[in-house]
């Protein structure tokens, strides 16, 4: 599943990208004045191949969930059975991903890929509400500063879930997906992906996720580095790379973009989770790219680097940390907004407007 998904996917239509530029020119407004809402039609016009592309909607968001070995090493305060505990969460409609999906009238689909813990829900298929999605491939990866934290097959299993959740949401018509995460320390292994992928160093690429002390801080980023000296992950070997410091919701995420990418739809990242994930997915297929875009930019500094070597500019900083696809939800209505100009805003001709 993994190669053919790579193998479909394709560069941006150059036409229906040059169709996209000539129609911004004509539309009744100084040329340039929606800034990179105009950039962003234009890439979303390539990634559907016409112009103007179909709206991105309905929106279903994606929340992949998974705990760490790395835990272990005490990169956060939190009790590694908040990540069940918030999935029962999600599931209930009380988390703040959910509030922002009732506002954005958008789906939500979470999918345990490796939860450590015993569910305090049980799988739903129920379409009124939050589904969840067993898919657990193992109880939480391995510590990545004692030994790899997956398996190559694990990871590829992982990846291959995010792949077939892309797939059943496009088939049930979804027009944009969104990612979200759940995962108590996930930001740890997160900043591990961003430097092994960019070369930034781990103190560049580490944060200070749910707002730890200087102690923790501190630790967290030997962390890091000492996992990357252990493995020294090649960026050219990206299962390699999710293998050896990875977590099984970041594998599902890259799998989630592939899938995205393959089906011509696009993908809103949230926050250094997704763009973690994203680097990953990059570096398996790099014409995925055209399909991402970069809901937010988060207050974690490898989110940046990582949007950086992505290439990528978020469409709104609001100082966010949550994850969840908090930051996607509320860059949703940008997007659509860029779309929707080209599908109804008036040409100079055709409003009978004078032009300079």
């Amino acid at each position: 599943m993994l190669e053919s998904t790579v193998a479909a996917i394709r560069p941006l239509d150059e036409a229906a990208m040059a169709a996209a530029r000539e129609l911004q020119g004509r539309l009744t407004k100084p040329a340039g004045s929606l800034g990179a809402l105009e950039p962003l039609s234009v890439r979303l016009a390539g990634l559907a191949g016409t112009c103007p592309p179909p709206l991105p909607e309905p929106a279903a968001v994606a929340i992949f969930a998974g705990d760490h070995g790395v835990h272990a090493q005490g990169v956060t305060p939190w009790p590694q059975e908040v990540t069940a505990q918030m999935i029962a969460n999600f599931v209930a409609g009380g988390a703040v991903v959910n509030a922002f999906a009732r506002q954005a009238g958008a789906s939500v689909t979470v999918v345990d890929v490796g939860v450590a813990t015993p569910l305090p829900v049980e799988p739903t298929g129920d379409p009124a509400g939050p589904r969840l999605v067993a898919a657990n491939v193992r109880p939480g990866t391995r510590d990545m500063t004692v030994s790899p934290a997956l398996t190559r097959d694990e990871a590829r299993a992982a990846v291959e879930t995010g792949i077939r959740i892309a797939g059943e949401l496009v088939d049930a018509g979804a027009g944009i997906l969104l990612t979200g995460d759940m995962g108590i320390g996930n930001t740890t292994p997160a900043a591990a992906l961003i430097a092994a992928f960019t070369g930034v160093d781990p103190a560049a690429a580490t944060g200070r996720g749910t707002g730890v002390d200087d102690e923790t801080y501190a630790r967290k980023v030997g962390v890091v580095r000492a996992a990357l000296d252990r493995h020294a992950p090649d960026p050219a070997d990206p299962l390699g790379v999710l293998a050896a410091v990875g977590g099984l919701e970041h594998a599902a995420l890259a799998g989630l973009v592939l899938g995205a990418a393959a089906r011509r739809v696009p993908v809103l990242l949230d926050g250094v989770i997704a763009v973690s994930a994203a680097l990953a997915a990059a570096a398996f297929a790099p014409e995925a790219v055209g399909a991402m875009v970069a809901g937010h930019r988060s207050a974690e500094p490898g989110a940046t680097a990582a949007l950086r070597h992505l290439g990528l500019d978020p469409l709104i900083d609001l100082g966010l940390r949550l994850g969840e696809g908090t930051g996607a939800l509320l860059a949703l209505p940008v997007v659509t907004g860029a779309v929707r100009v080209l599908h109804e805003v008036a040409t100079f001709d055709s409003a009978g407007v004078a032009e300079k």
